[in-house]
């Protein structure tokens, strides 16, 4: 049987609590009227994402507002609705933890395995394996850079039925050489692309990725120029075989991308690599991969954690 599904394609207010909740609400009602009974929202889905100061005062209780507007959209909806926000845990830590919610309650929590580059500031990792039983179904969680690294096919592969996504995927600046960076650009969002739809054909399921879109200007951690650039959006809804059935890109700004799926797993299409990373980040992502680990797991100890 075939099941309506929708992905959701934010700008957030980076920091804004209430603006982006009452975006994500306003966008989720329209998939939950479309007759959505599978709702996928972004990753920071209740602030955004930089390298903003204000961010660290912006983490949400596991039972906040964030939590309470999934379960408002599932009751409302009768759907299973799930994206990640930053939650400050009873320990001090705050993590970006996916909650996956459905008309009856939370069904499942996945917290994020790495954080990326700059995320390093704002919280730390998880080490759950991402997959919640939902009825007669098994849902897989993963979020942004997860659907990067083979662990992640690893622990999904051949156990899911469905997988819900989300992203806050950064733009590569336009910084001198301009043809160099241009050209990284151009690979990077390919990859963004590439790595939601694809993630299908490892796992042998549907996927469902949500993402941002819009504008983002910040300061670079440790460089003496700013970060000026755009999220990659490719919000889109790829069947088990990987084949895109809908897709809303970056420039089509915020909205919602739906589609009818098959759900349940599928033999996957594609083995994953013998490696740590599916796919190539390029050299300028693996320098910033690592320079802004180094940064934030400083930055974080000092400025957001609470123990």
């Amino acid at each position: 049987m075939r099941t309506l599904v929708a992905a959701i394609q934010l700008e957030a207010v980076v920091g804004d609590v209430a603006a982006n909740l009452a975006a994500t609400e306003r966008l989720a009602d329209e998939a939950g009227r479309a007759g959505a009974r599978i709702i996928a929202l972004p990753e920071f889905f209740s602030t955004g994402i930089g390298f903003v100061d204000g961010l660290k005062d912006s983490a949400l209780p596991p039972d906040g507002v964030a939590t309470e507007l999934l379960h408002a959209l599932a009751r409302r909806h009768r759907a299973l609705v799930g994206g990640s926000f930053l939650c400050r845990d009873a320990d001090g830590h705050v993590r970006n933890a996916y909650l996956a919610v459905g008309p009856d309650g939370v069904v499942g929590r996945h917290d994020k395995d790495l954080p990326t580059m700059w995320e390093n500031a704002f919280y730390i990792g998880g080490q759950d394996d991402g997959v919640f039983s939902n009825g007669d179904h098994h849902v897989g969680a993963a979020v942004c850079w997860e659907l990067m690294r083979t662990q992640t096919v690893r622990r999904m592969r051949s156990r899911v039925d469905v997988v819900m996504t989300g992203s806050g995927w950064w733009s590569v600046p336009q910084w001198t050489p301009r043809a160099l960076f241009d050209r990284w650009e151009r690979d990077n969002c390919a990859t963004a692309r590439t790595a939601a739809a694809s993630f299908a054909k490892y796992v042998g399921a549907p996927v469902l990725h949500a993402a941002h879109a819009g504008e983002l200007t910040c300061p670079m951690p440790w460089l003496p120029v700013g970060y000026e650039g755009h999220f990659e959006g490719s919000t889109l809804i790829a069947d088990a075989n990987g084949t895109v059935i809908a897709e809303r890109r970056a420039d089509e700004g915020e909205g919602l991308v739906l589609g009818a799926i098959e759900i349940g797993r599928r033999p996957p299409s594609l083995e994953p690599p013998d490696r740590y990373w599916l796919h190539s980040r390029g050299a300028l992502a693996s320098a910033t991969w690592h320079y802004q680990r180094w940064h934030g797991r400083r930055w974080y100890r000092s400025h957001v954690a609470r123990v």
